[in-house]
Order: structure tokens, then sequence, then C-alpha cells
């Protein structure tokens, strides 16, 4: 007998209140550098604060540092450390409701004791600058992922959404991803090339995942995953995040999407310092300010959940929204305080409570184990 959804709804907020909620990406980040956001207080704009995680029963979000591809060499790591510092304040300023989590230990005891765990990633190799120190460093100051493109193709890989420039992974390429497995930093596929994906594959020795992105069975656009990436990553032992943007859940998005990434990623603003900074704010602003017409539903997100499990099985499905890195999310999942009615249409579908747990968290929360070792 199948529970009518009010019922399964207060079932979800009952579990969210008992596990580990894990979003393997959200831009939160963006808010906070760009508009020197509080996030404690629930915000009129975007999709994610303090408030609102509670709500939502996500208790360990993955902050990602992303810089855009605009930014070059070493202008990419110093926006990256600006990134870091404006994480840093939020950490000193609020020590009573989250903390830097360096691994899944942390995670769970972070959460136990009612705060927000916030795990770090860096969003772009181009943002190491070609050189393995800088990303040392940036273990060093507690980011434990990093996904290996964003939009455009860099000195070592291929992106998803450019001309491939190197069939895949370089010799340089191949070191990073050794060194990240040495470190204990996750390596992240989402953005990367098919033949990038592959390579990457072929090189690590942990587990890796695709911390936003969806189903390209479903919704045909070069950053989702075809069903043969989704068995690769399942016979590594990976985990795939959902991805909640407009054009990744419903094809009728996705041809917008498509002449959107083409249009943004070629911009290459010969600036640098404050004036590229402002730049990339009045950039981030204007983004905002153009949500896109979305035919996105809760259901969408739900089939492409279902889709995953059912190709790479149900221990490698997880959630990567997009958060704050989107304009336009779905119907009925409009923000991250809503992620209990995403769990309770997953049980009204048919999953068990521990599938709900596992797709919730613990698939993700799993391979941060295995790739920090604690």
């Amino acid at each position: 007998m199948r529970l009518p959804l009010p019922f399964l709804l207060l079932a979800s907020l009952n579990l969210h209140a008992q596990s580990i909620g894990m979003d393997s990406h959200i831009d939160t980040l963006q808010w906070v550098l760009n508009d020197n956001r509080d996030l404690t207080q629930r915000a009129k704009t975007g999709h994610v604060d303090f408030p609102r995680l509670k709500e939502g029963g996500v208790n360990a979000p993955f902050f990602a540092l992303w810089v855009p591809t605009y930014y070059k060499g070493a202008e990419a790591v110093r926006r990256t450390l600006d990134l870091r510092d404006a994480m840093q304040r939020v950490l000193d300023a609020h020590p009573d409701q989250i903390e830097l989590a360096l691994n899944a230990g942390d995670v769970e005891r972070i959460a136990k004791a009612g705060k927000i765990a916030a795990v770090l990633t860096v969003e772009g190799g181009h943002q190491i600058d070609d050189d393995l120190s800088v990303l040392r460093v940036y273990y060093r100051l507690g980011i434990r992922s990093m996904t290996i493109t964003h939009f455009r193709n860099h000195n070592w890989a291929d992106s998803s959404t450019d001309k491939p420039a190197h069939n895949g992974l370089t010799d340089f390429g191949k070191q990073v991803i050794r060194e990240m497995n040495r470190l204990g930093m996750i390596v992240d596929i989402s953005h990367v090339s098919d033949k990038t994906f592959y390579d990457v594959l072929a090189v690590t020795n942990k587990p890796v995942i695709a911390s936003h992105s969806s189903c390209r069975a479903i919704s045909d656009v070069p950053r989702n995953m075809t069903d043969d990436m989704l068995r690769a990553l399942a016979k590594n032992g990976g985990v795939v995040g959902i991805n909640f943007g407009e054009g990744f859940l419903n094809p009728k998005d996705a041809e917008m999407l498509k002449k959107t990434v083409n249009a943004i990623s070629y911009q290459e603003p010969a600036l640098t310092g404050q004036a590229l900074d402002d730049y990339s704010k009045t950039q981030f602003f204007e983004d905002e300010s153009k949500p896109r017409p979305s035919f996105g539903t809760i259901d969408d997100a739900v089939a492409h959940i279902d889709h995953a499990v059912k190709v790479a099985g149900i221990d490698h499905v997880g959630i990567g929204s997009d958060f704050d890195g989107i304009t336009s999310p779905p119907k009925g999942l409009e923000d991250i305080s809503k992620m209990p009615a995403l769990r309770a249409a997953l049980r009204k579908k048919g999953y068990s409570e521990q599938d709900v747990r596992k797709i919730s968290g613990e698939n993700t929360l799993r391979v941060l184990r295995e790739v920090t070792g604690k």
C-alpha cells in the first residue's frame, strides 16, 4: 500500500532530523563574496542560507569555491583565496552554527552537535595554475574536493562544453589525479569531457564523484552522464549528485542551456585585479536578475534519480543541486528548504527509508570517508 504524500512529508521531516543530509554542490559563497550576505538570515534571493539548510535537512553541504574560467593563471589562484577567505569569515563569525569538515568523521561529529558541516571544493582545475604546490596548499586550507574542469578546457584537461584540445587528460593531468588521491581529495568529474572522464577512471585509485550532473538519457546536454558513464562510475565506487538546474532535468530546457553556456563561457575580458573582480561581480548580478524560463519540476528530479539508481545502483546516487549556481530551479524544489518534499516524493515512488538516506547523504559520505581515510 502506498502511503499518502502528507504522511510521507511528515515522515521525511522526521528522517532528515536523524540523518546526514549532503548536497555535493552549492555556489552560495558567491553571495558571500559579492554581496557580503549574512547566511544566518533568511534571504529573499538565492537558494541557500542557514535557516533554509536546517529546514531542508541538509547539514553537510559542499561549498564550491567557483572561479570563472576567464580568471587566468595567478588571477585564478588569487580569486580562489578570496573565496576561501569569505568562507573563513563565515566560520569565524558563527562557530556555534557552522564548522569546517575535513573528513567523514568530522561531518558526523559536527552534524551530531546540531551544526552545519561545511565541506569545501574547488570548481575548476584551472584554479591550481598548473602547479601541484598550489593543489597541496588548497588541501592544507581544508579543501577536500576539486572539479577537474569548468566551462572551458585548460592546459591539462578537456571540458564537456569546449572543443577537444588534449584528447582528455594530459600527462600532467594524470599527475594531478594521482596527487589528489595521495592527499585525500575527492576527484570531481562534473564538467569534464567524456574522454576526460574515462581517463580519470583509468588513473584514479579512489572513488570519484560527479558532484552536480544528471542523466543524458533523459536530458541530452554534455554536462549530463550517459548510461555507460553511470555504470563506469558505479564500478569505480563513485556517486553522481543529481543537478536541479534548468536543462539538466527537462529536455525542453536542454537547447536553451546549450546556447546559454556557449554565450557565457566565451567571454574573456582583458582585465586583472580589482577591475576583473568588478567585472565578475557585475556578471553575477546580471545573471541573478535574469531567471530563465524553465519546465523542470520535482517530478523530473525524481525521474533522474530513479534512472540513475536503475543504471548505477542505489549506492551510487546522491544530490548535487547546484543551488545558487542556477537561476531557475524546478517547481517544487525552489530552494534547499524544499528537500523534504523530494524525500517524500521518493518514498511515494517506492523507495525505502534506507534508500532515501543513501541518496540524501550516506552515499556521498561514504566516498568522503574512502577518499580521506577518516
